[in-house]
């Protein structure tokens, strides 16, 4: 089973997908022991790929990517996708856990701090008892060596997970899962925040807001100092740029 074909939002591909599509195709993956990798992006992931010709790269060499936040979405129904819906990571993971838990797929943990990831272990197992957990690794947070990485690649092999849960954040877990397509045998899910969120060591935003789009401010004010660069920088400029997209006619897929 393969996904819709992307749409381009200013140059950077959104499979038109949904929960239980996504579900099915990472367990097909899985089931056949391959190296895929997952995005869920966001309008900072369209503009970092605006930004860096690399990254882009990255982004549209993933095996899918979902529209992670309400304005992807509403930009694919801008593009011509009238039903497209969003496929928000932090509730993907749970609908993974199911599935995983029911087909006996082994799963994996890369990314958190160790407080977290342990946290984040705990829970998983608490909601879902029969999930085979055989990795988990919180990496330091400077660049591993080649020698360490090796042996991360190693590790994650001798497990035979299946699925591998990525929590670094964009951009450095997406490009973290490029560069490892191929070395690992697994299906990389980048669920980034998801981590935090999922352990309960920050908040989410409230469930009304995010029909909205409008999680970035409940995290801007949760996180102002992290975050105000990134979406005071970012949201004017996607704003302005999509709309040019839309102006100059450019919606093909």
């Amino acid at each position: 089973m393969e996904s819709s074909k992307p749409f381009s939002i200013l140059g950077m591909h959104v499979n038109p997908t949904d929960y239980r599509r996504a579900v099915l195709q990472i367990q097909d993956w899985a089931r056949r022991a391959e190296s895929r990798y997952v995005c869920f992006a966001t309008v900072n992931n369209v503009m970092e790929s605006c930004d860096s010709q690399d990254f882009r790269q990255v982004m549209n060499e993933a095996d899918l990517v979902t529209a992670d936040g309400m304005p992807l979405v509403w930009a694919m129904r801008l593009l011509g996708h009238r039903s497209a819906t969003r496929v928000y990571g932090p509730d993907l993971t749970p609908l993974v856990f199911e599935m995983a838990e029911r087909e006996r797929i082994p799963v994996g943990f890369y990314g958190g701090s160790p407080a977290v990831l342990d946290r984040l272990v705990s829970v998983a197992h608490s909601r879902f008892p029969r999930l085979l957990v055989r990795y988990a690794y919180s990496p330091p947070y400077r660049a591993l060596s080649e020698d360490e990485d090796t042996q991360v690649v190693s590790a994650i092999e001798q497990s035979q997970i299946r699925i591998l849960f990525v929590g670094l954040n964009t951009p450095k877990q997406d490009v973290w899962m490029s560069l490892h397509r191929g070395r690992v045998t697994c299906v990389m899910l980048g669920i980034g925040a998801a981590f935090d969120f999922l352990a309960g060591a920050k908040r989410q935003a409230p469930r009304w807001l995010m029909p909205l789009g409008l999680e970035w401010l409940f995290r801007l004010c949760t996180e102002p100092r992290r975050l105000w660069k990134r979406y005071l920088k970012h949201n004017p400029r996607f704003i302005a740029l999509f709309g040019a997209q839309l102006l100059g006619g450019r919606t093909q897929r």
